[in-house]
C-alpha cells in the first residue's frame, strides 16, 4: 500500500488556491447582501417575487455554493499529486465563477454562459483526482 510520507513541496500553492476561493465565495455572498438592500428583499427570503435581477444575483451565489464542496475536494486531493497544474485549475474555475455571477448579475440568465469556461477546469481537477487515487491504489 502507498502512502503519502509528507506534502508535495509546492502544495502551498494549493493551499492559498483554497484561500481565495473563501474570498471569491465571499465576495458572491456580499453582493447578494447589497442587493438585499438595494431591492428591498428581507431575510430569510431567499427569492423574490418581483425582483428578477436580485434572484439572478442570490442564483449565481447559491449555484457556486451547490459546487463548492466539490471543487473544494477536487482541488485538494488533485494537488497533493500535481499542486502546480491543481493551482492554475483551481484559479481558472475561480475566475470562472466570477464570471458566471457577473453575466447573471445582468438579469439576463443566459449571460451566465460567460463563466462556462470553468467546466474544463473542474473536470480536470477530477481527472487528476481519479489519478491521485490510481496512483494510491497502485494501479499505475
Amino acid at each position: 500500500m502507498v502512502v503519502m510520507s509528507k506534502l508535495p513541496d509546492e502544495f502551498g500553492y494549493v493551499v492559498l488556491t483554497a484561500v481565495t476561493s473563501s474570498f471569491m465565495v465571499g465576495y458572491l455572498g456580499h453582493r447578494v447582501s447589497k442587493a438585499r438592500k438595494e431591492f428591498e428583499v428581507p431575510y430569510p427570503q431567499m427569492y423574490s417575487d418581483s425582483q428578477p435581477v436580485f434572484n439572478c444575483i442570490q442564483r449565481a451565489h447559491q449555484n457556486t455554493l451547490e459546487s463548492y464542496p466539490q471543487f473544494m475536494f477536487f482541488l485538494t486531493f488533485a494537488g497533493l499529486q500535481y499542486p502546480r497544474t491543481a493551482t492554475a485549475f483551481g484559479l481558472v474555475y475561480i475566475a470562472s465563477r466570477c464570471s458566471y455571477a457577473h453575466g447573471y448579475s445582468t438579469g439576463d440568465p443566459k449571460k451566465r454562459s460567460r463563466g462556462l469556461y470553468g467546466i474544463p477546469a473542474l473536470f480536470g481537477l477530477m481527472g487528476m483526482t481519479i489519478s491521485f487515487a490510481a496512483h494510491q491504489l497502485g494501479w499505475v
